[in-house]
């Protein structure tokens, strides 16, 4: 593995643990796509430093099991914002 790929595995990682942020969010701020953002903290972190593949692990268990909640959260602001369009 490149050292560039090491380090944006590991830059990824501590990101995530400081931000808590979901995959789709740590794309968006990096400008990597969710994709690589994906397989670099599922898979090759846990090549690179285990201890911090375990922590980020956590983090995205977390998000997995939360992800109805925002959702539903999205779709709730959606119907929202469409209803007082509505009545403007």
């Amino acid at each position: 593995m490149h050292e560039h790929i090491r380090q944006r595995c590991v830059r990824l990682g501590e990101l995530l643990i400081e931000t808590g942020e979901t995959v789709r969010a740590l794309a968006k701020m990096t400008g990597f796509s969710k994709s690589t953002v994906h397989k670099d903290l599922t898979e090759r972190l846990k090549q690179v430093n285990e201890p911090l593949a375990l922590q980020v692990q956590q983090v995205l268990s977390y998000n997995k099991s939360i992800r109805h909640l925002r959702g539903g959260e999205a779709t709730r602001k959606k119907w929202m914002t469409r209803q007082y369009e509505k009545s403007i």
